[in-house]
């Protein structure tokens, strides 16, 4: 990065990861090197003469005295062709480059070009001279994997007239456009992470995220730019719920964030995304993915600053006109750094020694999902998906609940369930989607008319069920009436046959929306004919132990399944049509 001027400092005080420094005239959020290594820093808090920064690598072994040069530029990625299929850190760097040039440690202050400057790319233009471009349009494209890769007007530079535009191969810093007022543009441009991309107008969150995960699609569904939360402890699948998320939803661009975690969960992420198979193409499914890998060894500070750097990802691709899906894993981790950082200012602490801000960082973070009309007139959306990593499981510690206050869907996952082998491990009494009203008329237009009204039904008797458990673990369950026991019969066909799904399973780890509707709707036509038949005497073990449900369970793993449902109806409705008569 190039210093703008002879702008330079003096370390003063260094306490780990924050160093101040005297005689160094900065602005907030400018980019410093910090010492006799160039160790790359951000400005964050200005005192008189006294400038605090904030260093994105291990500062141990400098001192006092040192100099520090500030390059008047704000921290900011590069954007363009050859995102996808990059492993970043924090800091945009990407980790293959780096590790070519000095193996498998990161020494400190070397950095890298977040894309490359050499490769070149076939660019095709689609606009031409004469032609009026502003803020956001597309000027061109390049093929980038299987994805078209838009070339966009920056978003800062001011409409004018294409002087010249060129076809041919390019890399990305050569100028593919000149407009009349002499305004070069490249098919890169720079964007601050901490900025969010402006838009036309943010649209309702009326569409929703194909997830192929039933109890996510069915019970707790997500909008296309809406934003959820996956709390739950070690071991209860937060990763593989994620996994299937970014393999399975109908997002045409994954950003995935490793905020943090363990280096050995980070390994089994970077092992596994480039062997998953990409069910839409067939293709490694890393063919439409940006990673972002900040482990918990790495600098705290430049995981506070990896969140950023992937939505500001998200946002470029959503200008061009997808639909893009960010996973965050996990936001706490990101909030522990913000903890340190703010515990090294001296700033006073909040709730179990969090930062006063962490509400509002969490805010303008999740408030930069969204779906919608870019400045070049197309639609796209960001989703975002935050895992939290509560101590212990617990969800009322500050950075769950304000979450919780900020996201409009919550998927509890519960470590009770993945004991018992039930997954996804996701808990349907604690969880809840605030997107069910703004979706309900695309499930009516495009699934069925009266899918509200089934999976309304399926909740009522999860719910029923969870206050018939404790009577049931007090006096047994035949002591209930015999209507309730066909209710606990009907939800543990709903929890076995609707909400558990095998992720490793070819057939069953996506179910279509079409598929999930007849799953219920069979459920219901079974207990629909239960309660009738206990209405005219039929005793309930007879009701309970008929034949043709147990068939049910295997419609999951079948994949032409309409014909085998409806030998199972029909079974059902012989089976209690004989019991009524006898």
């Amino acid at each position: 990065m190039e210093v703008k001027g002879n702008n330079k400092g003096t370390l003063k005080r260094i306490s780990g990861p924050v160093v101040t420094a005297v005689g160094l005239n900065a602005h907030m959020y400018d980019v410093v090197r910090v010492g006799n290594e160039q160790l790359m820093g951000e400005v964050i808090k200005i005192q008189r003469d006294n400038t605090i920064i904030q260093v994105y690598e291990d500062t141990s072994g400098i001192r006092p005295g040192e100099p520090v040069e500030n390059t008047g530029l704000s921290l900011a990625v590069e954007l363009g062709p050859g995102l996808l299929t990059s492993i970043y850190d924090g800091i945009q760097r990407p980790l293959e480059v780096l590790m070519e040039k000095m193996g498998d440690f990161i020494e400190r202050g070397v950095t890298a070009p977040g894309l490359s400057h050499e490769k070149k790319w076939d660019f095709v233009p689609t606009k031409q001279s004469g032609d009026r471009v502003g803020p956001g349009t597309i000027i061109g494209e390049v093929q980038e994997t299987n994805i078209m890769h838009r070339i966009l007007v920056p978003p800062n530079v001011n409409p004018g007239t294409i002087k010249e535009i060129k076809k041919g191969s390019f890399t990305v810093e050569e100028t593919v456009c000149v407009l009349e007022d002499g305004t070069e543009l490249q098919m890169m441009h720079k964007w601050p992470v901490r900025v969010p991309r402006p838009v036309t107008e943010k649209k309702n969150p009326d569409i929703p995220l194909i997830t192929g995960q039933r109890i996510l699609d069915g019970l707790f569904p997500i909008a296309k730019g809406g934003t959820a939360a996956i709390p739950g402890p070690f071991g209860s699948g937060k990763t593989v719920t994620q996994q299937a998320l970014a393999k399975w939803s109908d997002a045409e661009i994954v950003v995935y964030i490793g905020c943090g975690e363990r280096g050995n969960e980070m390994t089994e992420v970077l092992t596994e995304f480039p062997e998953l198979e990409d069910p839409k193409t067939g293709k490694p499914l890393m063919e439409r993915t940006v990673l972002i890998a900040n482990t918990s060894n790495m600098p705290v500070a430049a995981r506070e600053a990896s969140v950023y750097t992937g939505i500001t990802i998200a946002e470029y691709f959503r200008d061009m006109g997808y639909d893009v899906s960010l996973m965050a894993d996990s936001t706490s981790r990101w909030a522990e750094a913000m903890r340190e950082i703010s515990s090294r200012l001296e700033e006073m602490p909040g709730e179990e020694g969090y930062p006063a801000y962490l509400a509002a960082r969490l805010s303008e973070f999740y408030e930069r999902a969204g779906r919608v009309e870019a400045l070049n007139g197309k639609s796209g959306s960001v989703t975002v998906i935050g895992a939290v990593s509560p101590p212990g499981g617990d969800f009322s510690e500050p950075v769950t609940q304000n979450t919780l206050r900020i996201v409009k869907v919550f998927w509890a996952l519960d470590a009770k369930l993945s004991q018992r082998r039930h997954f996804p491990a996701i808990n349907w009494l604690d969880s809840y989607s605030l997107y069910l009203d703004t979706l309900h008329d695309w499930y009516d237009e495009n699934v069925s008319p009266d899918w509200n009204i089934v999976r309304s039904w399926a909740m009522e008797v999860l719910q029923k069920e969870a206050e018939l458990q404790e009577i049931v673990q007090l006096v047994g369950s035949d002591a209930l009436p015999d209507e309730e026991q066909v209710t606990i019969e009907v939800a543990r066909m709903l929890r076995e046959i609707f909400l558990q799904q095998n992720a490793f399973d070819p057939v069953d780890t996506f179910c279509d929306m079409q598929k999930q509707y007849d799953i219920l709707k069979t459920i219901r036509i079974f207990a629909d004919l239960a309660y009738g038949a206990q209405k005219v005497g039929v005793p309930t073990a007879q009701v309970i132990s008929i034949k043709a449900k147990n068939d049910l369970p295997q419609i999951k793993f079948t994949k032409d399944y309409k014909a085998d449902l409806e030998k199972i109806v029909a079974n059902m409705e012989a089976e209690f049509k004989a019991l009524r008569e006898a």
